[in-house]
């Protein structure tokens, strides 16, 4: 029969983490983008604490000291780490939930063996049941670190400090990049034509002087029309990229008119209409528009939150997550 004390090591390991696990679900409650998500990971942080309860129990039947030092650990340790992965890009810090995620899950795996050879049929049930829990967990994380690599916006929002760190956010670097794209070009312009400096070169290069600080700089009024200013004078010179550049910014503002959207008469269209038609987009930019401008301009939660489900549709595809 193997060792009990491995089992009772590997479940004090559990439960350190586990609190940790549910003080991380807590934090990211308030980075939700929809009330659906807010509502799983609130109920995913009081199946962890559930979880904590059953782990000790396991613990104290198999002739464990109870621990009182561990939760407050597991809270401290949730703390540091959402303290610390402010100054990290958003994607780290959901790339570390995942790596808590696996060490839980192939702990649980571990302890799970542990329980067969030493015939704890109760231990060897509750892994089981860790292991599910934690195989969700892990699916659920991967197909938001989808989300963001086909273009968001995840079910997860970066906080603002996130979105300085890492650039996450293109409402801020896509207006950032433009300005610096467009006073590259115009001095390349200007040197292979040897033409003076025109008022259009003078006020690009005043408006990229004045982005020291991007985030306080793209949410000043205007804006929106400073980039449909830059994308007709970019469109108007032939250069493509730096019109693309103006108008994906303007697109995750939500700065688009209604005849610019992927869907015909999408203003005019029933909520259910326009649930119907937005399960029918196949393109992650698309469904990226559509959520932009709901928020902007309509704040239809229901339709918002379809949007968001057919672009996790669409990141489960591409992680070959099954629905």
């Amino acid at each position: 029969m193997a060792d009990n004390s491995k089992i009772v090591n590997q479940l004090r390991a559990i439960v350190l983490l586990t609190k940790t696990e549910e003080q991380v679900a807590r934090t990211r409650i308030s980075q939700a983008r929809t009330d659906a998500v807010r509502r799983e990971l609130t109920q995913n942080a009081d199946n962890a604490a559930a979880r904590t309860i059953e782990i000790t129990e396991a613990l104290r039947g198999l002739g464990g000291v109870p621990d009182v030092v561990t939760p407050a650990l597991g809270r401290l340790s949730a703390a540091l780490k959402a303290t610390f992965e402010q100054a990290a890009p958003f994607e780290e810090a959901l790339l570390t939930d995942l790596s808590l995620e696996h060490q839980l899950l192939d702990r649980a795996t571990y302890v799970k063996v542990l329980a067969e050879q030493a015939g704890e049929t109760q231990v060897r049930r509750l892994a089981e049941k860790l292991i599910g829990a934690h195989q969700a967990t892990v699916e659920w994380l991967t197909v938001v670190l989808a989300e963001d690599a086909l273009g968001g916006p995840a079910a997860l929002v970066a906080t603002p400090v996130q979105k300085v760190a890492g650039g996450v956010a293109r409402t801020v670097n896509a207006p950032v990049r433009f300005w610096a794209y467009t006073v590259n070009n115009a001095v390349d312009t200007v040197k292979q034509a040897g033409e003076e400096t025109s008022d259009r070169f003078s006020a690009v290069t005043d408006r990229a002087a004045q982005l020291t600080d991007a985030v306080r700089e793209t949410l000043t009024a205007g804006r929106s029309a400073s980039l449909r200013r830059a994308e007709q004078i970019a469109r108007r010179e032939g250069n493509k990229d730096a019109a693309e550049a103006a108008r994906s910014a303007r697109e995750e503002l939500g700065d688009v008119s209604a005849d610019e959207l992927p869907i015909k008469n999408y203003d005019n269209l029933s909520v259910a209409d326009a649930i119907k038609a937005i399960k029918g987009l196949k393109e992650p930019r698309d469904i990226r528009v559509i959520i932009s401008y709901e928020e902007a301009h309509k704040s239809r939660a229901n339709v918002a939150s379809a949007a968001q489900t057919q672009l996790a549709s669409l990141a489960k595809e591409a992680v070959g997550v099954s629905s």
